[in-house]
């Protein structure tokens, strides 16, 4: 696995990450001790790039993260997050980038991941009611303080981003972004690419469903929140479908499944993007990352471009949108 580096202020990571999520909540039962074996075989191939949140698992990825990285810090590029606050029971609480929020926000996960340092710390959300100078001013201040390297955005609008990084550089803006999610497209990757800032590309798999491996709705436990997502529900799933097939299509041509080629695609629309695909099983990280080595041609892109247009997907990426681009 080598290696990309995010923006212009220079942080190094492997090509591709890992997302932790779904090994605490979200994506049906989790098994700790597999998480664990699954993060300690990824930096065994090199992806050395972990991604988790404080609001997974309302604090146990963090914590599960941490353990399994304790003796194995100086391997790790460790991304956290925060804004996204939720209550003892896992309820939602609201969106909050108030200085004080961020503060405390940093050292409740540096706690849980047992660490001295954050390597990337991203605003999960902007919070609508605190300007995110404010907000970036509090994370500048944690970068002084040594509690945090780099600072990073998630699902943030072109505008907020341009006022962010004029009070203190953005070294990645972390977004959805896959064969099935290509908005980013017209204005998000030009304005980081403008200003020298990397991507990071979450649900490069399309939340899995670019991998084939759900035939139907029904196929997805009835713990898994994909089952609130419009683009897994009826009509939409039946015609997203459609995709699925000539996505199949063309994996077969080139000898790999549907998920390595739609990572591959994400990997090879520039040097600036890393993905972060996600998984809890060990068959899934090796497959993923075995997709650093495909190669697409010019031919490959035009028709994959052909099969899998911007828009062509139907349906919402949540079922509330109000929280993303703003």
């Amino acid at each position: 696995m080598i290696t990309r580096v995010l923006g212009k202020t220079g942080l190094t990571v492997s090509e591709m990450g890992l997302g932790c999520m779904g090994m605490s909540e979200f994506y049906g039962q989790g098994d700790d001790a597999e998480s664990v074996a699954v993060i300690h075989r990824a930096l065994d191939l090199g992806v050395t790039f972990l991604d988790t949140a404080d609001m997974y698992g309302w604090g146990k990825n963090e914590e599960l993260v941490g353990r399994a990285i304790k003796d194995r810090r100086n391997q790790v590029t460790l991304a956290t997050k925060f804004g996204n606050m939720r209550g003892p029971n896992g309820e939602f609480l609201g969106i909050s980038g108030t200085p004080e929020y961020v503060r405390s926000a940093c050292d409740a996960s540096l706690k849980r991941l047992g660490v001295e340092t954050i390597d990337l710390y991203y605003q999960h959300r902007v919070d609508p009611n605190t300007p995110i100078e404010d907000t970036v001013g509090a994370m500048k201040e944690l970068v002084a303080a040594g509690k945090v390297r780099f600072l990073g955005l998630s699902e943030a609008a072109a505008a907020t981003i341009r006022r962010a990084n004029a009070v203190h550089p953005i070294t990645a803006l972390q977004t959805e972004y896959s064969l099935w999610t290509r908005d980013p497209e017209a204005e998000i990757l030009p304005t980081c690419r403008e200003l020298g800032i990397g991507f990071v590309s979450y649900s490069p798999l399309g939340r899995g469903f670019l991998t084939g491996k759900f035939p139907s709705a029904d196929s997805l436990s009835e713990d898994d929140f994909r089952r609130q997502h419009p683009r897994f529900q009826g009509e939409n799933f039946e015609k997203n479908l459609g995709l699925l097939e000539r996505v199949k299509d063309l994996a077969a041509e080139k000898g790999c499944t549907p998920g390595q080629l739609a990572l591959a695609w994400v990997m090879a629309q520039g040097e600036d993007i890393v993905p972060i695909p996600g998984t809890k099983r060990l068959k899934y990280l090796e497959e993923n990352a075995a997709a650093a080595q495909i190669r697409l041609t010019g031919d490959d892109l035009r028709k994959i471009d052909q099969a899998a247009p911007v828009g062509v997907t139907a349906g919402d990426r949540y079922a509330n949108m109000s929280s993303v681009n703003r």
